[in-house]
């Protein structure tokens, strides 16, 4: 997977060898030599990842890192400090400016590229997630922002045969969110399944393999998005790289730093919500686009994408299609008496009697104000007939009961039938042959079930 990587460093050889590098991978460089240009090319060019110089003349990497994690635009592209520190506080200083790793100065080959692998592929989930609720937002069914999304109270499970480091990582992240220590595998598992913010992973465990708990988190679509924080000592390079390239979203070397600990838990719980909040309204606008708000029944877009379907099985052969076309009779009537939501009220309850007298098979869809449409697929027209009367009758049977059950409304409802079995019809004119029979059903007094054939 390739992606397009910001160089950020003063130092002009130490750039052009990470270029050199990179381009060797097929990877796309952009190059910055001090903060303030790395900042306008950031929010130009939206690079896939920066990777950035801790010590620079004027603005330092932690200053950059700040800014890019402040701006709305660039918060979510990671960021790996490039630096010769290696101290506890430089690491801690920097997870809490925001940046996703460190890379200690001169750069591993084989960790830098495991280690923009990993950020690449977690950057493609959340450039996709943020485009479609772009999409959303443009549509108008998405609102809120992510800005109040916060990293602490997250829900931690810990997995680890070492009880004594389990107890000391637990009691440190207990400050601020709500572990939980699981020793068993299998009940680690299952534990991993339910409402977790983050997996701290020991991936040297003695009594079962880390990394294959890692690996199987992945391949469970109820945990793939799990962020996973291994625990690794660091002298042991193989197993880094082999956890980065399964997908552990984190590590943390081992003897743990408990402010290292609870700066990579805030980022990994963060960056979770994060991904949850475009996903959750991502559902939500996919809902919107297809449901009508009112009754909870499909709306037309979504019928309409449903019937053409069904019409072009039937015309190929297959079973043939039925529609129902339900008008509410005198509608307008009960608005102008007792009010719009009164008028609601009646849409609503006559959405749930229609769901209710319909097989499972069926498609209940509002097409429009007070007008309903059932698609019924491998359905004749007289089948079709029968099920319409059964639904005519169950609303005029029963008042509605509304205004909080102090008023009952006497309800009936007119029905136009159309079947297809392919040929040269389509969806447009079976809707229409439901239509006309419809107007038919009106024109005759309201009431009744009038069928059209073809």
């Amino acid at each position: 997977m390739s992606a397009r990587i910001l160089v950020v460093d003063d130092i002009e050889a130490n750039v052009r060898l990470l270029e050199a590098k990179l381009t060797a991978e097929y990877y796309e460089v952009l190059t910055a030599s001090d903060g303030p240009t790395a900042l306008a090319m950031a929010a130009a060019e939206r690079p896939d990842i920066v990777l950035l110089d801790v010590m620079m003349p004027g603005m330092d990497g932690f200053s950059v890192c700040r800014r890019l994690k402040d701006d709305p635009e660039t918060r979510h592209v990671p960021v790996v400090l490039v630096t010769a520190l290696d101290g506890r506080a430089d690491r801690v200083a920097g997870l809490e400016a925001g940046a996703d790793d460190f890379l200690t100065k001169p750069i591993d080959d084989v960790m830098l590229l495991a280690r923009v692998r990993s950020l690449t592929r977690l950057k493609a989930v959340i450039d996709e997630l943020r485009e479609r609720e772009a999409s959303g937002r443009r549509m108008g069914v998405i609102a809120g922002a992510a800005s109040r999304l916060g990293g602490s109270g997250g829900r931690i499970l810990i997995i680890d045969d070492n009880v004594r480091q389990a107890q000391r990582v637990c009691t440190e992240l207990a400050i601020e969110h709500r572990p939980v220590i699981e020793t068993d595998y299998d009940k680690a598992l299952l534990s991993a399944r339910g409402p977790v913010d983050l997996a701290i992973v020991n991936a040297g465990a003695k009594a079962f393999d880390g990394l294959r708990f890692c690996a199987q988190l992945r391949s469970d679509e109820a945990t793939r998005g799990l962020p996973i924080l291994a625990v690794v000592d660091f002298d042991e390079r193989q197993r880094v790289v082999k956890a980065l390239e399964i997908g552990v979203n984190d590590i943390l070397a081992r003897p743990i730093d408990p402010g290292e600990l609870a700066a990579r838990a805030k980022t990994q719980i963060r960056r979770k919500r994060y991904t949850e909040y475009l996903r959750n309204n991502l559902d939500h606008s996919l809902e919107l686009a297809v449901t009508d708000q009112l009754t909870g029944l499909h709306n037309r877009r979504y019928m309409q994408g449903q019937l053409e379907a069904l019409m072009r099985r039937a015309a190929a052969g297959g079973d043939p299609v039925a529609l129902l076309v339900i008008d509410i009779d005198h509608f307008k009537r009960i608005n102008d008496s007792f009010g719009h939501d009164v008028g609601d009220e009646v849409l609503r309850e006559f959405a749930v009697r229609l769901a209710s007298n319909v097989r499972a098979i069926d498609l209940p869809v509002r097409h429009g104000g007070e007008e309903f449409v059932v698609v019924m697929p491998d359905t004749s027209l007289e089948d079709a007939r029968r099920i319409a009367e059964r639904i005519r009758l169950h609303v005029a049977g029963s008042p509605f009961r509304v205004m909080g059950g102090e008023e009952l409304l006497s309800v009936t409802i007119s029905i136009g039938v159309a079947a297809g079995a392919g040929g040269e019809d389509s969806s447009q004119a079976l809707l229409k042959r439901a239509d006309e029979a419809v107007y038919e059903a009106k024109s005759r007094g309201r009431n009744r079930v009038i069928a059209r054939a073809a």
